[in-house]
């Protein structure tokens, strides 16, 4: 168990991963412009601490390339995000820290074909954990693994399938 300040390891990537998450939920419900949160995130928070909450350093590109990614595609991502959760679960009935998560992921999943899925669900199944306590986590498990399916013939999948 940790203590409330103490740091968790997390590699760069893996920090600016969790910090896109919370910049487009701060966008989403803080109605802040794209280059609003990009300036308040690197100039206050990466690798900063901030109402006694320590923020790790992070890979300061990548948390940039995912949330302008994320911005400029979210009309492509919404529909396969929709397409992957339950029937009866559409997009608009999520909260706003799993919409902006499985955005990311699913950003990550369909346009950075460069990065293994099992690595990229891994990490957002991470984030996942650091929000929610609850299902939610393996929800994310699955939402991403089939849109993993999805895209790769090739993707064994089934890592965190015990989740």
């Amino acid at each position: 168990m940790t203590e409330p300040n103490e740091i968790k390891p997390a590699n760069q990537r893996g920090s600016a991963r969790l910090a896109a998450v919370q910049a487009l939920y701060q966008m989403d419900v803080g109605e802040q412009t794209l280059e609003e949160t990009l300036s308040q995130f690197e100039s206050f928070r990466l690798g900063r601490e901030l109402e006694g909450d320590e923020y790790l350093p992070a890979d300061a590109d990548y948390f940039r390339h995912i949330v302008r990614g994320v911005v400029a595609n979210q009309v492509k991502l919404d529909p396969v995000i929709n397409s992957a959760l339950q029937s009866g679960w559409p997009m608009t009935r999520i909260d706003a820290t799993l919409r902006a998560l499985l955005r990311a992921g699913v950003f990550e999943l369909t346009m950075r074909k460069d990065i293994p899925f099992k690595v990229v669900i891994r990490e957002y199944v991470d984030v996942a954990n650091a929000f929610y306590e609850d299902e939610v986590p393996g929800m994310v498990n699955g939402v991403l693994d089939a849109v993993a399916r999805k895209y790769s013939e090739g993707y064994a999948g089934g890592e965190h399938s015990s989740r």
